[in-house]
């Protein structure tokens, strides 16, 4: 049997109005973010703590999780002239953040305030202790003034705020660690059957007011990054070396933005899965694509949707953080989003995802960095040979290593994989980039 087999759908047992609770998880995932998420939740964390102690703290105390010292090691916070580092991102919240901005915390930042961030990192003590919990996304953060005191907490997701303290007096408590519950039990009843059934029919006018902020700021921060030196220019590379078809241009394009994105660039994403390399990927090769075959946008914005949606199944049942790339997910996403677009029907787009995790399902996150941006190229070059391979009637089948009888049976063990086998692999990156 092949791997791509189609289960039936949920909602033809359940008889849920599937569309607009996909409509509602892509509204609640697709927002805006500027610069790499883990950084830019310390800085909003930290302007959000501010907020509530009312001064700029002489002291600062954190503790955050494992996989938050992993994504934030290596990337430049935006507006801060360059600086890395989670006291760097503490720090720009403190002085320069705008908390009811959210993930956009950063985003207005002025040339006087550029400077009082290296001065307040400098100047200030910023303690970084590991989290005692074993949640892979975990903040808290103290603030301390003239005996005064705040503590946030922040868990499992960016904006997530479980906890406000001020003074010891509790302002603020989640009664779970999980804020979006409704959310993520949205996420549970996704399937690709039905993902496929929801871009068809969805009204379009829904869609477009979704999906097109999306295709702008996207596609906006990936010419960005082919235009100037960002990283380690991974899309310029892959273009010199390859020509500018459309397939390279698809990897390329998408290399390109996360490559800018990693390097500080002040653009704007809309983010996939809590990330805006897998909001890239998901988005900028269908793109691409459609530019190519001159598809009109009414297709174009389904085919995203498409790709959206898949992205977001394939990673919700692994975490917000983990050993397990998700530029994964979002290229098989994409590879699917491809085939949309190009006219492949539910047999192969189910196909193409089996294809495609088949081939890249072992790639290893080791935390934010210019080498995104070359994993993000391999995972949509995985998305279209996973394609072209359906096209040649040429598909992985069950048994095939992770590949299972059926679409969904694949997809659960990838969640596997990446939430349960690669456990210790996350705790060895770790330890490796922290030399231990």
């Amino acid at each position: 049997m092949l791997g791509g087999t189609i289960k039936q759908s949920k909602f033809s047992k359940t008889g849920s109005n599937f569309e607009n609770i996909y409509l509602k998880i892509l509204k609640e995932e697709l927002v805006p973010a500027m610069g790499c998420t883990e950084p830019i939740a310390l800085a909003y964390a930290a302007a959000k703590a501010k907020e509530v102690l009312g001064e700029i703290p002489d002291k600062i105390e954190v503790e955050v999780s494992g996989n938050i010292i992993k994504n934030v090691k290596s990337v430049v916070v935006p507006n801060t002239n360059g600086l890395k580092g989670i006291e760097a991102a503490i720090s720009a919240g403190i002085i320069a953040g705008r908390a009811n901005r959210e993930l956009e915390v950063l985003s207005n930042v002025s040339s006087i305030d550029k400077a009082r961030i290296s001065e307040y990192l400098c100047s200030h003590e910023i303690k970084v202790m590991p989290a005692t919990s074993d949640l892979n996304f975990d903040i808290i953060i103290n603030l301390y003034k003239d005996g005064l005191n705040a503590k946030l907490r922040i868990v499992d997701d960016h904006t997530n705020i479980v906890l406000i303290e001020k003074n010891g007096e509790v302002i603020y408590k989640e009664g779970k660690f999980n804020s979006h519950l409704e959310h993520t039990d949205n996420k549970k009843l996704l399937n690709i059957c039905d993902i496929y059934k929801f871009v068809n029919t969805v009204d379009f006018s829904s869609l477009e007011n979704i999906i097109d902020r999306q295709i702008i700021y996207n596609m906006n921060i990936s010419e960005e990054g082919l235009k100037n030196n960002y990283g380690s220019s991974i899309g310029n590379v892959i273009l010199s070396m390859y020509g500018n078809d459309v397939k390279t241009r698809a990897k390329a394009m998408a290399a390109a933005g996360s490559d800018a994105r990693m390097s500080g660039c002040e653009l704007p994403v809309i983010i996939v899965s809590g990330s805006g390399n897998q909001g890239i990927t998901a988005s900028v090769p269908i793109i691409e694509f459609a530019k190519e075959y001159c598809i009109g946008k009414e297709k174009l914005y389904r085919a995203v949707a498409l790709s959206d949606l898949i992205a977001i199944h394939l990673k919700a049942g692994i975490g917000s953080l983990s050993a397990f790339c998700g530029a994964v997910c979002a290229g098989c996403g994409s590879g699917a989003g491809i085939a949309y677009l190009l006219g492949a029907d539910l047999d192969a787009i189910s196909h193409t995802i089996v294809n495609a995790v088949a081939i890249v399902s072992g790639m290893v996150c080791d935390g934010a960095k210019p080498s995104c941006a070359a994993k993000i190229a391999s995972s949509v070059e995985a998305g279209i040979l996973g394609y072209n391979m359906y096209l040649n009637n040429k598909n992985f089948l069950s048994g095939d290593g992770i590949v299972g009888k059926d679409i969904e049976s694949t997809i659960r063990n990838v969640w596997r994989l990446g939430k349960y086998g690669m456990k210790q692999t996350d705790t060895e990156i770790l330890k490796i980039m922290t030399g231990n």
